[in-house]
């Protein structure tokens, strides 16, 4: 949904996506191939077999893939095809015009190796009848979702703009614009958790902004309702989410996940955002998550020091690990960015840390030193500036009775 890609791009990011080469492997690549046609013309898909990075088969395969789709694409009856647009692991997007509307729409195919799975196609309706659900200037709209030809796509709104994960790559946002983009993402939640829809997969690649700064979130391919007890039960004890930024009870698999799982992927986003890394790293997936199980997590403004703490602040409780120890809903979360927005302190987060950490200790749970010591070190902080903002009033209205006396 964002601009018109080469066939070079939309093939590196098909290897990406699919776990054939790395990010890292692909940026090399790219560059030696800038290198390399200045002298003599070479495709990408030639330089990663060369390189090592894929093998011969891989490529013929990413090849014969994204032939099929666009081959396929033009078989969607009432649509244009005006060009590819992206591509992932589980998806082709391409612009069109509607021809009935005389509008630009972006159309989402799912590949054919994908449509003999009934998982998969069942996933892919669900994106687009969940999407149709939802009506909100800050979720990317629905509009037809079918099959042609073999083919199942969906239509939807296209976004001409990029992703926050495209500007976080070229470094970390400002506070200021951060909380911005955060507080319309959430508006965009806060709408579809009124519907009984849970996003369940909130990231950088799945917000995007428009040309008239106008945040999208996107992609609700994981959404589940609330009151779906059965994809709640053939889902459990499975993890579903992204690893960077999936909340500690969908690693877990709970069945009863609900609208705090967002916000903590939401707390992850924005923590990427506003540090340039993401909370937790590792060698695999598998290391990652267990890290947002069990790893402390470091105050984003221990990295980025030019962090307000209130901004700090409330992304360790939109991360905190027990999810009764995050913001219970969007709306208490929006009270606090809205805050942070107009240069106030966060309030509810206040709140939410004292009360999150007397509540467990009189639940009889174990409250870690770390913690504790973080507890105390903010209630002696907020000691003195009681007793200094009571010193302050102490000497004014001396001076006052001295003036008065005189």
């Amino acid at each position: 949904m964002t601009s018109e890609t080469s066939y070079d791009t939309v093939f590196g990011k098909m290897a990406v996506d699919q776990g054939l080469c790395t990010n890292k492997e692909l940026r090399d690549s790219v560059k030696e191939l800038q290198e390399r046609r200045k002298v003599n013309p070479v495709m990408l898909q030639e330089l990663l077999i060369e390189l090592g990075y894929i093998t011969a088969t891989q490529a013929e395969r990413l090849k014969r893939s994204i032939r099929d789709n666009k081959a396929a694409v033009h078989q969607i009856p009432g649509y244009k095809i005006l060009g590819k647009v992206g591509a992932g692991a589980m998806a082709f997007v391409y612009k069109a015009k509607q021809l009935s509307l005389n509008r630009t729409v972006a159309i989402k195919v799912l590949p054919r190796r994908f449509t003999e799975n009934p998982e998969y196609v069942q996933r892919f309706y669900k994106e687009g009848q969940a999407a149709g659900k939802l009506n909100h200037p800050n979720i990317v709209q629905a509009i037809d979702v079918g099959e042609a030809g073999g083919y199942h796509y969906f239509v939807m709104e296209y976004v001409e703009g990029k992703t926050i994960a495209d500007d976080i790559a070229e470094g970390a946002f400002s506070e200021k614009d951060a909380i911005e983009i955060i507080i319309q993402v959430a508006h965009a939640l806060a709408h579809a958790h009124s519907h009984g829809l849970v996003h369940r997969d909130v990231k950088p690649k799945n917000i995007m902004v428009n040309q008239q700064n106008v945040v999208k979130l996107a992609d609700m391919g994981l959404a589940r309702e609330t009151t779906d007890i059965e994809a709640a039960q053939s889902e459990a004890g499975k993890a579903y989410g992204t690893p960077y930024y999936i909340a500690p009870e969908q690693i877990r698999g709970k069945i009863d996940i609900d609208g705090r799982a967002d916000i903590y992927g939401l707390g992850a986003t924005f923590y990427h955002m506003v540090t340039g890394q993401v909370p937790f790293t590792g060698d695999d997936s598998s290391e990652i998550m267990k890290k947002h199980l069990r790893e402390k997590l470091i105050p984003p403004d221990h990295i980025n020091t030019a962090l307000s703490a209130g901004v700090s602040e409330v992304i360790e409780i939109m991360m905190a690990k027990r999810r009764e120890d995050r913001y219970n809903s969007v709306e208490e979360l929006l009270v606090d960015l809205e805050a942070l927005r107009e240069g106030h302190p966060p309030l509810q987060a206040h709140k939410r840390f004292d009360v999150s950490v007397l509540e467990r200790l009189e639940e009889g749970d174990t409250v870690e030193a770390e913690d504790m010591a973080e507890t105390e070190e903010r209630i002696n902080r907020y000691r003195m500036a009681v007793m200094i903002l009571g010193t302050v009033s102490a000497v004014a209205v001396l001076i006052i009775v001295l003036m008065l006396a005189l």
